[in-house]
């Protein structure tokens, strides 16, 4: 039986909550967007690609039991078998085992004939295809297939995506806006640049993000005017050595903060908007690391989410858009609201805990990351052994093939993505705190850190 959540989810994507979904977590959506779009200079960086692959194991607990889910790699069937025990109902697993270690699941998906007839088959009964986000390995899977996307098209996708979109958006609908600019090309950053440098410091720094920037990757925070100037002078080479003037940043002010909010609504194609929920984004450097509910805002506070998720909502609409969005905000520390930092037109963490939150029932919750340091693997008995009993069905185990994704070097280091329930924040953050001890006899140090 599907959750309502699930239903819900399925009825805006497609009409119908009882529509089967074929499910593609691709993790890796956002680096695909910024193809054409070039940002700050930079090395070349690679989030690992085994631990990005593994995370598509979180679609376990948002597909239902009529639903698909396409991995590289097989679950565990220790940690299959702990998820039923909970009462969760699973998807059918469709592995995706042609192509190369390290291409996405989609690309791998294409080159695995197998698979290819299994879904074309699906097709031929109604089903849809369900990526975490749409990027052209996703278009090409469901031209092959037939299967039908639920989601809307990649130039579409790709525009709302963009943190300059954002910014745009926030002032053509009236907004609170992060001071800030839109730069897309080298010359107007170089004269920006010029002008905000001088009155840079590290009390009153200026953040440069770019536009298609993922987890703290091309954000520069500019402390002073030497640092100013030398990002300037790397802008300004990197268009002569390329030939190219394009660059598409933001320059925001940066403000002091209270807490990250990060809220999820979605869209139907008629143009219906719901607001799913509101959370509390734990960040480190930039990088996401998990979320806390309820978000921790008075009446007014939520009304200003309310009003900005309905104004998104419609202007994504009347852009081409519909289906899940998350939107990172803003509380500062005198309590001012940024309704809109930047949209993430793409399913995120906190949509594949929807099931979990109702199956288990809980008025908190707390989404945590835990890092263990490894000198080899460890099989799923010795994870789930390693927490106290007491917190099971308190504390669910949301991902367990990220903890050895990278064992083919060692000492190495793993992910157990988990969710605390409780009946407050102060509940689920001694859980997560409680967990976090007891997995020290495994690895030393994990989450918070």
């Amino acid at each position: 039986m599907s959750t309502r959540y699930l239903q819900a989810l399925k009825r805006g994507l497609t009409g119908d909550p009882g529509t089967p979904l074929v499910f593609v977590c691709n993790f890796e959506v956002e680096q695909h967007w910024s193809a054409g779009f070039p940002g700050l200079p930079a090395p070349a960086f690679s989030t690992t690609a085994a631990l990005v692959t593994r995370m598509e194991e979180l679609g376990t607990l948002l597909a239902g039991p009529g639903d698909y889910l396409i991995l590289q790699h097989p679950l565990d069937p220790s940690y299959v078998d702990y998820l039923r025990s909970l009462g969760f109902g699973l998807p059918t697993v469709l592995l995706a085992d042609g192509g190369s270690q390290g291409e996405p699941t989609a690309a791998r998906a294409l080159a695995s004939p197998g698979l290819l007839a299994v879904l074309g088959d699906l097709a031929k009964a109604g089903a849809r295809l369900a990526p975490m986000g749409v990027s052209a390995w996703e278009s090409r899977l469901a031209e092959v297939t037939g299967l039908r996307l639920a989601a809307p098209e990649l130039d579409v996708v790709t525009r709302v995506n963009s943190k300059i979109y954002s910014r745009r958006l926030v002032a053509a609908n009236g907004l609170r806006e992060v001071p800030g600019w839109c730069c897309e090309t080298a010359s107007e950053f170089v004269t920006l640049m010029a002008e905000l440098g001088p009155r840079c410091t590290p009390e009153s720094p200026v953040v440069v993000k770019d536009a298609y920037g993922v987890s703290g990757k091309g954000l520069v925070v500019v402390t002073d005017p030497r640092k100013a100037e030398r990002l300037a002078r790397q802008v300004r080479r990197q268009a002569e050595r390329k030939d190219d003037d394009r660059l598409h940043v933001v320059v925001e002010r940066w403000l002091p903060k209270r807490a990250d909010l990060n809220y999820q609504l979605t869209v139907d194609p008629a143009g219906a908007i719901r607001l799913d929920f509101v959370k509390e984004a734990l960040t480190s450097g930039g990088v996401h690391i998990g979320h806390i509910s309820p978000a921790a805002l008075d009446a007014r506070q939520l009304t200003e989410i309310e009003h900005a998720a309905a104004a998104v909502g419609r202007a994504l609409h009347a852009d081409g858009f519909w289906g899940v969005a998350g939107v990172d905000a803003l509380v500062t520390t005198d309590g001012v609201v940024y309704p809109v930092l930047e949209i993430n037109a793409r399913f995120n963490m906190s949509t594949y805990q929807g099931g979990v939150l109702e199956t288990r029932g809980a008025a908190a919750s707390l989404a945590g990351r835990h890092v263990l340091r490894l000198n080899a693997p460890l099989a799923f008995e010795d994870v789930h052994a390693a927490l106290p009993a007491s917190l099971d069905g308190e504390l669910v185990i949301t991902c367990f093939g990220t903890v050895n994704a990278m064992a083919g070097a060692t000492p190495f280091e793993g992910r157990l993505f988990t969710l605390a329930l409780g009946p407050d924040r102060a509940a689920v953050t001694a859980l997560t705190q409680a967990a976090g001890k007891a997995l020290e006899g495994l690895a030393e140090g994990a989450f918070p850190r």
